[in-house]
């Protein structure tokens, strides 16, 4: 097993370990360190046993509340999943009838010969211009002769 060395509020302590776990073990000694540091600042220098009992306390009570908050998260999580459950288990819904309204085929037909009228009257109007035309063409060179 290897030993490791850690400190932990300014002392060093050798611990043993598993093999691969030294990483591990250096970032719990770490956390501990920092729960040290903190009643250190607020309390001054105390006996080994006492800081570690108490940085260990601190820890256990932030351990608990991260707990609790997991527990809360794993239940919202599992409502959700129930809840998404029930919706993928649930019928499709019915699928709603939409009526659009229908234009009667009379309208349809009274547009048809209004547009046909339309067409033979622009007919007649461009065949009459026409006709004007080459009447005024015709009258032209004897005005120009005069």
């Amino acid at each position: 097993m290897p030993e490791v060395e850690i400190l932990i509020g300014g002392r060093a302590f050798e611990v043993s370990c598993q093999e691969g776990e030294e990483h591990y073990l250096q970032s719990a000694a770490k956390m501990l360190d920092a729960e040290a540091g903190v009643l250190a600042a607020q309390i001054g220098r105390l006996p080994e046993a006492r800081m570690l009992l108490m940085a260990g306390l601190m820890l256990a009570d932030k351990t608990a509340g991260l707990e609790d908050k997991l527990g809360e998260v794993e239940a919202a999580l599992a409502e959700r999943d129930a809840e998404l459950e029930g919706l993928r288990a649930a019928p499709a819904p019915e699928p709603e009838r939409v009526e659009v309204p229908v234009i009667p085929a009379i309208v349809t037909d009274t547009l048809a010969e209004i547009a046909a009228r339309a067409e033979a009257l622009a007919a007649e109007v461009e065949d009459k211009l026409s006709g004007a035309d080459a009447d005024a063409d015709a009258d032209a060179p004897e005005d120009a002769e005069a």
